[in-house]
């Protein structure tokens, strides 16, 4: 992990609004795109398998993880970078810089709860819809 020194800021960066660059944004994109393939075939596998409602409240978990890796792709904002403080907003996957900004860090934090909650709002919609709906 890289450090940026105080007041410098990468270029790409905005505080709370984006902190990764397109190859972040590209595998968190891939990672939404199987979360909802697997949330399709683990539906129809309920569907073929006539499992209980309480069962399908596992729904929750690849509905979550679908809707955080798409969120965070469209809005190139990843929520974890967001908790931890760092960004990555260069080409390449896995080299962070550290926000040494406070003020930074607490948009940054809002951002990704911001994320978190949506996204937990999403998969327990679809967690809710696959109990409720009769097999």
């Amino acid at each position: 992990m890289n450090s940026a020194p105080t007041g410098d800021i990468p270029a790409g960066y905005v505080p709370g609004v984006c902190n990764i660059g397109p190859a972040e944004s590209a595998l968190r994109r891939r990672l939404g795109w199987a979360g909802v393939v697997l949330t399709v075939a683990l539906w129809a596998v309920f569907i073929v398998m006539g499992t209980p409602a309480r069962w399908r409240l596992t729904l929750f978990v690849p509905a979550s993880m679908a809707a955080i890796g798409l969120l965070q792709s469209a809005r190139h904002f990843c929520a974890a970078f967001g908790l931890l403080g760092v960004l990555n907003v260069g080409l390449s996957l896995g080299k962070t810089d550290t926000l040494e900004q406070a003020a930074f860090r607490r948009q940054d934090r809002r951002k990704a709860l911001s994320i978190l909650a949506i996204a937990t709002t999403i998969g327990l919609a679809v967690a809710l819809a696959g109990f409720g709906i009769p097999l």
